[in-house]
């Protein structure tokens, strides 16, 4: 019994925890377009904003572009424009978020669905994460799911906030 018990502790040890990491690889001309932040970790950025989205356009310098427009309290859509550098050498999944110029941030790729359907942008030291999704909602199970992923990964999930799309 005692064997028993060590070794399904083990399994479970081993199978709680997931890497966190970014994806094998990024497609960016896939990558590219219109993203509805369903919920994030707030940062500084975008804490108590709501319906954001962000758009991606791939430019001759082979950075991404960003828009991205939210709501805050005053109602109001606010547009905020930054730089996404991808990294070739790294597949495209890591990438570095500029807000500020001269300043980067890490931008890690931690789950893609295959037809770019969904994202999770993560943190090497889960500073952050976001869900995105080419559409204003997910299915329920998929995103119970994708948060459950997260939380093996490390990542303080109890600190989600919804971004309240209509």
């Amino acid at each position: 019994m005692k064997i028993f018990c060590l070794i399904s502790l083990s399994v479970f040890t081993t199978f709680a925890a997931i890497p966190n990491k970014p994806v094998d690889k990024v497609d960016v001309s896939r990558f590219a377009g219109k993203w509805y932040s369903l919920s994030s970790i707030p940062t500084a950025f975008d804490k108590g904003t709501r319906e954001t989205t962000t758009t991606y356009t791939l430019n001759t310098y082979g950075y991404f572009s960003v828009i991205t427009t939210a709501k805050k309290d005053d109602n109001e859509v606010h547009t905020y424009k930054s730089k996404l550098f991808p990294d070739a050498k790294q597949n495209n999944a890591e990438m570095k978020a500029q807000f500020i110029w001269p300043f980067k941030v890490d931008y890690w790729v931690i789950d893609l669905a295959k037809d770019y359907s969904y994202v999770v942008v993560g943190h090497p030291e889960h500073k952050f994460l976001f869900i995105m999704s080419r559409k204003p909602a997910l299915d329920k199970k998929l995103y119970d799911g994708l948060v459950a992923k997260c939380k093996a990964m490390g990542y303080p999930v109890e600190k989600l906030t919804s971004q309240h799309h209509d």
